[in-house]
């Protein structure tokens, strides 16, 4: 069976139906690890209801980057993770954990990409005044939401309420991410 690593830092809706996809057999993997940079993440409680193993770590607790990378690909490497998700974690990849998992890293994006990157995408959306919105997932290289796009979906909302955009916008992502792990782990 194929293993998924995600890795989140925040609610974890997206962790969440991936998690569901693999228990209930729509995505043939499982989470074998979720990695969070948040100690009280609410990603953390919806991990113990599926029995997912975690890696928690704070980055202040480490002297770089590269040094906490190492620790989640030694860990991931030890449980032979084939894919690794990012799931709403707010940090950008480094060299250590592209050097070991590049080509295996995907990220789901709240925008049309490449317009509106980075992390407050939907409020810059909303500023701009679109009409047409939607979810991104690419694969994750050293560029900022700049890694080759694997798989888009929009729909239309004429509001300016960046949290509506949000809500109709999940609704999505959890649909794309699960076709799109599965097209990738099925190629």
């Amino acid at each position: 069976m194929k293993k998924l690593a995600v890795f989140a830092s925040g609610s974890g809706t997206n962790y969440e139906a991936i998690a569901e996809a693999c228990a209930d057999g729509r995505i043939d993997a499982e989470v074998a690890i979720l990695v969070c940079d948040k100690a009280g993440a609410g990603v953390l409680g919806r991990a113990v209801r599926f029995g997912t193993p975690t890696l928690v770590f704070n980055p202040k607790d480490y002297a770089c980057k590269a040094d906490f990378e190492k620790e989640i690909a030694d860990r991931m490497d030890a449980i032979g993770i084939d894919l690794v998700c990012l799931a709403g974690y707010m940090r950008i990849i480094g060299e250590e954990l592209l050097s070991r998992y590049g080509g295996r890293i995907i990220n789901i994006h709240p925008s049309l990409l490449p317009a509106f990157k980075g992390a407050h995408a939907v409020e810059q959306a909303v500023e701009y005044g679109v009409k047409v919105y939607g979810i991104t997932i690419h694969w994750v290289d050293e560029s900022l939401d700049g890694g080759r796009i694997i798989a888009q979906r929009s729909f239309d909302y004429d509001g300016g309420d960046p949290a509506e955009v949000h809500r109709l916008g999940q609704v999505i992502e959890h649909q794309l991410y699960v076709e799109t792990i599965n097209r990738i782990l099925n190629k």
